[in-house]
């Protein structure tokens, strides 16, 4: 496949390692985003490309209902497990509204990169109650942030990663059945004017954080992404899972690692 399309295994495998693969959200994000627009526990919040909720859960105090839809069936599951309470749906973003009425504040988190951006912003505008809000989570939680500066262990070899990566399955990224020769989709903002949106506001949530990562953690964030999801090696998974854990043990035999964790930014529009 030469051009990249959806599909439905473009996460296959890797929702059982987001709980361990990747790093949470700072503590302060949902404060700064109740404190941004105002809730007081009422409301409803849909949370879309939920993944395995870690979003979803983290804000869900927030209102009076909270709703997480995902495509992929290992997400959903992984949800379900960790919050009940919460109303997951297994669907694209595409096929919303979904007879879900409407919500206080609709949130993505590394996700709408995945979607069909015209079509979902479109929608999902009409699902926004007048005094609602679009809200985007712009984050990186697989991997920390290079500073230059000391670490009180080493660093995971990321660089060493993503050749060894690259080495079982091709130096162009892989998605799904396909490839992602040119990345995923950017200019989420010019698709939110062109919508009818009003905005942004903008709140940056400073990293700076140390975080300590053990072996088990950096193997299960490489197989969280997309790119290296479990399906794409296939029977050499045991090779390349070996391998990887040979190479994180030479940069650090005791297999602890240290990562400065990456700044959060809140952007928000208005429908």
């Amino acid at each position: 496949m030469d051009a990249w399309e959806w599909d439905e295994t473009l996460f296959a495998g890797a929702a059982a390692h987001y709980g361990t693969g990747r790093m949470p959200y700072p503590p302060g994000l949902a404060d700064a985003v109740r404190d941004a627009l105002g809730l007081d526990g009422t409301g409803r919040l849909l949370d879309v490309g939920c993944g395995p909720g870690s979003l979803t859960v983290l804000l869900a105090p927030l209102f009076a209902e909270a709703v997480g839809v995902d495509a992929d069936p290992g997400m959903i599951a992984e949800a379900r497990l960790k919050a009940p309470g919460i109303d997951w749906r297994r669907m694209r973003a595409e096929a919303l509204p979904a007879g879900l009425g409407t919500f206080r504040v609709v949130t993505f988190a590394q996700s709408f990169h995945w979607m069909e951006q015209e079509h979902v912003a479109e929608r999902v505008r009409g699902m926004i109650c007048p005094e609602g809000a679009w809200v985007h989570i712009g984050a990186t939680t697989h991997r920390g942030v290079e500073t230059g500066e000391p670490l009180p262990l080493p660093a995971p070899p990321w660089d060493g990663i993503d050749a060894l990566v690259a080495r079982y399955l091709g130096p162009v990224r892989r998605a799904g059945q396909g490839v992602l020769p040119g990345g995923t989709k950017g200019f989420e903002e010019d698709v939110l004017a062109r919508a009818g949106y009003a905005g942004p506001e903008r709140i940056a949530l400073d990293g700076g954080r140390t975080v300590e990562r053990s072996e088990d953690e950096v193997v299960a964030a490489v197989l969280s992404l997309s790119s290296s999801a479990p399906h794409h090696f296939g029977d050499r998974l045991g090779d390349f899972e070996a391998d990887l854990r040979a190479l994180l043990r030479e940069a650090a035999p005791d297999g602890r690692f240290a990562e400065r964790m990456r700044g959060v930014e809140i952007v928000i529009w208005r429908p």
